[in-house]
């Protein structure tokens, strides 16, 4: 019985183009995040809208680092 392979389920193809998209994605939450801190007072800010963006552009920018990464030849 051959081994199979082990295959990206995503196309080397797209790398470069999710990488763009999702750090652009990212960057824009956290430029909302910083906007959102810096314009609203300490009695009307919401716990839970800071995290959520936080969390939101985290992950964006996490996964457009690692595409960015694939997309460069560096296979972590």
């Amino acid at each position: 019985m051959a081994a199979t392979p082990i295959a990206s389920p995503i196309p080397v193809a797209m790398y470069p183009t999710l990488s763009v998209v999702t750090l652009a994605i990212g960057l824009v939450i956290t430029a909302f995040f910083f906007i959102y801190e810096a314009t609203s007072s300490r009695k009307n800010r919401s716990l839970g809208k800071e995290l959520a963006a936080a969390a939101v552009a985290s992950v964006f920018l996490g996964f457009g680092s690692l595409f960015l990464l694939l997309a460069s030849g560096v296979y972590v």
